[in-house]
């Protein structure tokens, strides 16, 4: 996986809103982690963008906000998230912090298109392609078109729940019956 961007930046506590710096690294597949170090061993948090990510707001746009003492508001960029919260963070200037923004937009809606050369032409593949749909149309014999669906593999947990309740009611029935040998013989 390709990393897009790193760097330090200052990040605001969820509950007691205290800044901390940490150091980031934004990856190709729109996943955004903070470390406490730049050795990248523990991550504090992980940030889905391509799931979880509504809008990116940087500099003014960040109203309600107080930046880290000594930094101006124009460092400012939030990430306004799906369940209606965000995460604030401070850049170290105002061209960081702009930058960070393109950076995660451009994350966020990032497209991946692979050459098809049966076609001779580009089609989009999704980068978290667990579940996605592929049409490739085939226009040599005559618009037809090729649906591909590819499933993530699942677990078996339905299907051995299932499979574990049938095997206890066939041993209830059992041994029922086999409560009831005893009368039969007397």
């Amino acid at each position: 996986m390709a990393l897009m961007k790193s760097g330090w930046l200052w990040r605001q506590s969820s509950i007691l809103k205290r800044w901390k710096m940490n150091w980031c690294d934004l990856w190709i597949d729109g996943s955004l982690m903070f470390y406490k170090t730049e050795s990248r061993r523990d991550p504090e948090s992980h940030i889905s963008l391509k799931r979880q990510c509504v809008d990116v707001k940087a500099g003014l746009e960040c109203t309600g906000v107080i930046p880290p003492e000594g930094h101006p508001k124009e460092n400012l960029l939030v990430v306004v998230l799906r369940d209606r919260s965000s995460v604030v963070m401070c850049a170290s200037s105002e061209d960081e912090s702009l930058a960070w923004k393109l950076t995660m937009m451009e994350a966020k809606r990032n497209t991946v298109y692979m050459y098809n050369p049966y076609d001779d032409g580009y089609q989009y593949v999704s980068v978290d392609s667990h579940n996605a749909v592929y049409i490739n149309p085939d226009y040599a014999n005559g618009g037809i078109h090729h649906i591909l669906v590819h499933q993530q593999r699942r677990d078996g947990t339905g299907e051995q729940v299932a499979l574990g309740l049938l095997a206890g009611m066939a041993a209830g029935a059992a041994m029922r019956s086999f409560l009831w040998m005893p009368f039969w013989f007397c």
